[in-house]
């Protein structure tokens, strides 16, 4: 069985959990977004300690690759990276709104015949990074950034029902429709590592030197 190193920092939490064929032997996070970059390494450090394993141990680092914070996303993977280059392992990336929308899909229960999930993390303003998936996590709107109106989704919403959920949910609100259902579903990193393990499965595995995050908008710096 796979034994896989989740990180997550890509929002407003940060999480990291060990699991073992999905199931997860420890876990730590963290509800402060600006001290990601203090909480990962200790966070490593104390899961391993706890689960009992060395690093050296861990068959893969599976981390969310965006979208996020830009901040967040560049500390989860730049650890991730350091971590698989040192240790020889394989890097698994796995799309935030994915994560999400895992966690929205589990959290509905078994009846999801006709129902679409569209997770949302806040861009600012009326801005959110957003996707539709269907219950088994086939793509129907790709992951991208998008303005939202009260006519946004309409074409999804006339022929099955649409839940949304996650931090930029709050903003759908503007669209009124009757087969629009608003969760408040967080998602964690056991939603990650049951994705991860498919990936791990499927030899999916990322590039190590040319992978980076996956932001959806351009990153400006001030000058």
């Amino acid at each position: 069985m796979a034994l896989l190193l989740n990180i997550d920092t890509a929002t407003e939490s940060a999480g990291v959990c060990l699991s073992l064929g999905g199931n997860i032997l420890a876990v730590e996070e963290t509800l402060g977004q600006k001290s990601h970059a203090s909480f990962i390494q200790p966070a490593i450090q104390r899961v391993m300690h706890r689960a009992g394993y060395p690093l050296s141990a861990v068959d893969g680092v599976a981390v969310t690759a965006g979208p996020g914070s830009y901040t967040g996303l560049r500390v989860g993977l730049s650890t991730a990276k350091g971590l698989c280059y040192g240790l020889k392992k394989s890097l698994i990336l796995v799309n935030t709104l994915e994560v999400m929308a895992r966690a929205s899909i589990e959290a509905f229960g078994e009846n999801t015949e006709g129902v679409l999930f569209c997770p949302m993390i806040d861009a600012r303003r009326m801005e959110v990074f957003t996707a539709v998936y269907t219950a088994t996590l086939g793509v129907v709107c790709p992951p991208s950034a998008v303005i939202l109106d009260e006519n946004s989704f309409q074409e999804q919403l006339s022929q099955q029902k649409l839940v949304f959920s996650g931090s930029g949910s709050a903003k759908a609100a503007i669209i009124v429709h009757h087969d629009a259902i608003f969760s408040n579903t967080l998602y964690n990193t056991k939603h990650l590592a049951a994705l991860a393990l498919v990936r791990f499965n499927a030899s999916k595995f990322n590039d190590l030197a040319y992978s980076e995050p996956q932001y959806l908008k351009e990153f400006y710096k001030k000058a």
